[in-house]
């Protein structure tokens, strides 16, 4: 056994999505061994780390005054150094069964509009979090990977991955982007659109949690065949105590269409700015949904209908990206040809 092969034996190389909503660590022939939310509990006091991940999520809105759960990743990028650099150490060290002496080398996804300043704090959080490498690769080009598009050949595919915090939409053709862009609004903005609307109209006070789950079981981006209604409960602003709700799937509709509005929106100038030969290509194949904000009700169908092209959701859309990241970790010559920064 040469010594290459016995290094490989050992590779702790890891591909993370780290996203604003879910952080995801795929490791090297072992497929995702992380999929937790971004979020961290912190105690105030000590400023020792008290959860991450699905422990700290359970904590949101629920902490006592000493402990605060927080999200470090705002808009797909780092808002918090300190605690991003704890969690990835997390995740890390979560994804190596705790051996403590790992250096992988890591591929990280991040929006393709990210800054030089936004890329450093992504790159410096994984080597203080014991990287030997890190290479950067942008979120719709591995997402594209890991939806399985052919994006090594001479013609057009067009992704739209919509997380938490970014939506990236980007046109693909010989493993390069002809055109990309990130807008700053996905999963987290429907939640927040959600809240507000409630808040405006019943004057009834939902924690972050509700949004989100109302969304999951009733938000739709395009009328639903059979109408759905489901019960909230929260705090009412003029009497202040709690109050039970029903709300139907109209009213949801009515709250996420400003950003619903945005992301197709996006996908029209994306459209426009995609050279005709890409065009055809793209009319042929259509577009490719990815990301969990992807999988809000017939959303395919209100693009579809606003565009007249062929629209297809990924087959596992909250995983596309981790898993498009996690092939570049076998496969280095693409890696080399796609990624943004290597360091």
């Amino acid at each position: 056994m040469n010594f290459r092969s016995l290094f490989h034996l050992f590779s702790s190389d890891l591909a993370i999505d780290l996203g604003t909503a879910n952080s995801l660590v795929f490791a090297k022939g072992k497929g995702i061994v992380v999929n937790e939310p971004s979020i961290v509990a912190i105690n105030k006091v000590t400023g020792e780390v008290e959860a991450v991940g699905r422990e700290a999520k359970d904590m949101l809105g629920r902490t006592p005054g000493n402990i605060v759960a927080i999200r470090p990743l705002k808009d797909g990028v780092i808002a918090d150094f300190k605690v991003t650099e704890k969690m990835l150490n997390y995740f890390i060290q979560k994804a190596h069964g705790r051996k403590l002496l790992v250096h992988p080398r890591i591929i990280i996804g991040v929006p393709s509009e990210i800054t030089q300043v936004e890329k450093r704090a992504v790159i410096d959080s994984a080597f203080r979090a014991k990287a030997s490498e890190v290479y950067l690769v942008e979120q719709a080009m591995v997402a594209a990977i890991g939806a399985g598009l052919p994006i090594t050949e001479p013609s057009g595919n067009m992704v739209v991955d919509i997380g938490g915090g970014t939506t990236d939409i980007a046109v693909i053709s010989l493993s390069g982007i002809v055109y990309s862009r990130s807008v700053r609004l996905a999963g987290n903005e429907m939640d927040d659109a959600i809240t507000q609307y409630i808040k405006r109209k019943y004057n009834l006070l939902i924690g972050e949690r509700t949004a989100e789950q109302i969304k999951i079981e009733i938000g739709s981006a395009y009328p639903l065949d059979a109408p759905l209604s489901m019960e909230i409960k929260g705090r009412n602003l003029i009497e202040g105590i709690p109050k039970t709700l029903v709300i139907t799937d109209d009213e949801i509709r009515e709250a996420l269409s400003e950003c619903v509005g945005t992301i197709v929106n996006a996908v029209r100038v994306a459209l426009e700015r995609t050279p005709p030969e890409l065009s055809a290509d793209i009319v042929d194949k259509g577009i490719v949904l990815t990301g969990g904000g992807s999988m809000l009700r017939n959303l395919d169908k209100r693009i579809r209908e606003e565009t007249s092209l062929p629209v297809t959701l990924a087959d596992d859309p909250l995983s596309s990206v981790v898993l498009g990241t996690g092939k570049m970790l076998s496969d280095f010559h693409l890696l080399k040809k796609i990624s943004i920064d290597s360091f």
